[in-house]
C-alpha cells in the first residue's frame, strides 16, 4: 500500500507537470500569436505609413509647383501693371493730341483755303505755261476743300503737293505740244520752258519762232537767230541731247515806280 500510494502520488504529479507544460506550451503559443499579429499589425501601418507619406510628399511637390507658379503670376502681374499705367499715360497724351488736332484743324482749313487763292493767283499772273494743267489742278483743290469725306490731313497734303509743283516749274526744262495764235490763226506749236525765266515756241514745221513777253502779256516773233538754239532747247528738254548750255530770250526786268524814285 505504501508504495502504491507513492506511485499515486509521482503519477500524479506527471500529470500535473504535463498540464503546466500544455498551459505553458498554450500560453506560448498565444503569445507567439498575438506577436505574430502585432507584427502583421506593425506592417500594415507601415504600409499605411509609407503612403501617406508618398501622399504628403506628393502634395508638397504639387505645393511647391503652385507657389512658384504664383511667384510668376506676381512677376506677370507687376508687368501687366507696368504697361497699363504706360498705356493709361500714352492714352491721355493721345486725347490731348486729339484736342490739339481739333484746334488746328480750325485754324488750318482757313490757311489752306488762302494758300490755294494764292495759288490760284499766281498760276494767273505767272507766264503762261501748261495754262489748262495748272487751272484744272487749282480747281481739283477747291473742290477737295468741299469734300467731308477727305480729312483734313489729305486735303493738307494735296495743297502742299500743288506747292510743290509749282515750286519745281522754277527749277526745270521742258518741251510740250499746245495751241498759239500766229498771224490771227491757231497753229499747233513745240513749246520750250526753262524754268519760269524764259518761255519760247516753234511751230512744227520749223519756220516759225515765237517768246513770250513778260511786259506786254502776249507772245512775239522771235528772230531767226534763235532757231538752233530752240531747236537744241527741245531736244534736251525731251533727253533726245545730252544736257548744255543753251541761249533763250528772256525779258528785260521792268523798274517800278518805287524803285524808279
Amino acid at each position: 500500500m505504501p508504495f502504491n500510494n507513492k506511485a499515486s502520488s509521482l503519477l500524479a504529479s506527471a500529470f500535473l507537470a504535463v498540464g503546466v507544460m500544455n498551459t505553458q506550451a498554450a500560453d506560448l503559443d498565444q503569445a507567439i500569436n498575438k506577436g505574430v499579429d502585432r507584427v502583421g499589425k506593425a506592417q500594415s501601418s507601415q504600409v499605411k505609413i509609407d503612403k501617406v507619406d508618398d501622399s504628403i510628399r506628393s502634395t508638397e511637390r504639387e505645393y511647391r509647383g503652385v507657389i512658384k507658379e504664383v511667384e510668376g503670376l506676381k512677376v506677370y502681374i507687376q508687368q501687366l501693371d507696368k504697361q497699363l499705367s504706360a498705356q493709361d499715360q500714352e492714352l491721355i497724351k493721345i486725347e490731348d493730341s486729339i484736342r490739339q488736332v481739333t484746334l488746328i484743324e480750325r485754324q488750318i482749313t482757313p490757311l489752306m483755303l488762302r494758300m490755294i487763292d494764292a495759288i490760284d493767283q499766281f498760276v494767273q499772273a505767272d507766264i503762261p505755261f501748261l495754262i489748262d494743267q495748272r487751272a484744272d489742278r487749282v480747281a481739283s483743290l477747291k473742290d477737295l476743300m468741299g469734300r467731308s469725306d477727305v480729312t483734313v490731313a489729305e486735303k493738307y497734303r494735296k495743297v502742299m503737293e500743288a506747292y510743290q509743283t509749282e515750286i519745281d516749274y522754277g527749277r526745270t526744262i521742258e518741251s510740250y505740244r499746245g495751241d498759239v495764235a500766229i498771224d490771227g490763226a491757231e497753229r499747233e506749236v513745240d513749246f520750250l520752258r526753262t524754268g519760269r525765266i524764259s518761255l519760247v515756241y516753234q511751230t512744227l514745221d520749223g519756220q516759225k519762232f515765237g517768246t513770250w513777253n513778260t511786259q506786254t502779256k502776249q507772245f512775239e516773233e522771235l528772230d531767226s537767230a534763235y532757231k538752233s538754239k530752240v531747236m537744241m532747247g527741245i531736244r534736251i528738254a525731251r533727253e533726245q541731247a545730252a544736257p548744255s548750255l543753251i541761249k533763250v530770250p528772256v525779258a528785260a526786268p521792268v523798274a517800278t515806280l518805287a524803285e524808279a524814285k
